[in-house]
């Protein structure tokens, strides 16, 4: 008969304090990147809705206002007022994006611009971290 030899009390207890010593420098710089990619995937949104913006603008003369808020990339709002709107409109969807939280953008047409604005994780004005505001004035170009 042969002896199988296994591992010592010691030897494990040497491996848990490895992983254990791992996941306190690991665990750290993971949390909170999932917060941060919602923040920069609601930029990218952000910026394309800003393209088809543009678009629309660039066809009829003007952004939408306020009132027609990001409704008019998908059908148009006064087709007296619009006449150069595409047929199938700007977004190519029969709904406007939401943000990473599933909630609406909010659309300010401000002058000659606009804003683009996302409420973040809490859904309500201010915030820090991920419950702030994300404009689209403040993300990267």
């Amino acid at each position: 008969m042969k002896l199988r030899g296994g591992f010592s009390l010691i030897e494990l207890m040497v491996v848990v304090i490895i992983l254990g010593l791992l996941s306190a420098l690991i665990v750290p710089n993971v949390l909170g990147r999932g917060e941060q990619a919602k923040q920069k995937l609601t930029c990218v949104n952000m910026k394309n809705l800003s393209n088809s913006l543009e678009m629309f603008k660039q066809d009829n003369g003007a952004y939408p206002s306020t009132e027609n808020g990001l409704e008019a990339l998908i059908s148009n709002p006064d087709p007296e007022l619009f006449t150069g709107y595409l047929p199938n409109g700007y977004l190519g969807s029969k709904q406007p994006p939401k943000d990473s939280w599933n909630k609406p953008f909010i659309y300010l047409q401000e002058g000659s611009g606009y804003e683009i604005i996302s409420l973040g994780a809490d859904g309500k004005e201010g915030g820090a971290d991920e419950n702030r505001d994300i404009k689209l004035s403040e993300c990267e170009r």
